[in-house]
């Protein structure tokens, strides 16, 4: 069994995550710039990787509907089966960059350095990949579930 490849889908970044071997777990990988060489970078990932499906995030609304990005992203997810005809899975991504700035976030005041080094990283789009990484959690959270949970998997006979 291969790796699962969480994306959030941004017009300007792409927030990529990785989850690891048994897919129960994902972690931030990395931030691609949404240009020409997208889905070359992307493919060089999963390969790095051993990608075996990939988790993309649905953008919608408050009220749970689909907004405008969304378009953008069927787009986006169709590029994705024409090039490396794997499995692909949509789930919804509602708040996860606000919830990845939030994990990001320290409750207690920062220092000038801290609070600089802070604003930089959110910048540099290292939110992005977070939330890209609890868009895939999500997903893998939910199939866990769908199958009996972790217990009963492992457990089959």
């Amino acid at each position: 069994m291969g790796k699962f490849l969480g994306i959030d889908y941004g017009t300007k970044r792409i927030g990529v995550a990785v989850s690891d071997e048994k897919g129960i777990l994902a972690f931030p990988k990395e931030i691609v710039p949404n240009d020409l060489n997208t889905l070359k970078k992307i493919g060089e990932i999963m390969k790095a990787e051993n990608i075996s499906e990939i988790v993309v995030g649905e953008s919608v609304d408050f009220s749970g509907k689909l907004n405008v990005l969304s378009a953008r992203i069927e787009i986006f997810i169709s590029e994705l089966k024409e090039k490396f005809q794997l499995p692909i899975h949509k789930q919804k991504e509602f708040l996860t960059s606000v919830e990845a700035r939030k994990a990001g976030s320290n409750k207690k005041s920062l220092s000038q350095s801290q609070a600089h080094s802070k604003i930089k990283q959110i910048k540099s789009g290292r939110i992005d990949a977070s939330a890209a990484a609890l868009i895939l959690q999500r997903y893998l959270d939910r199939r866990s579930r769908q199958e009996g949970g972790i217990l009963n998997i492992n457990n089959k006979k």
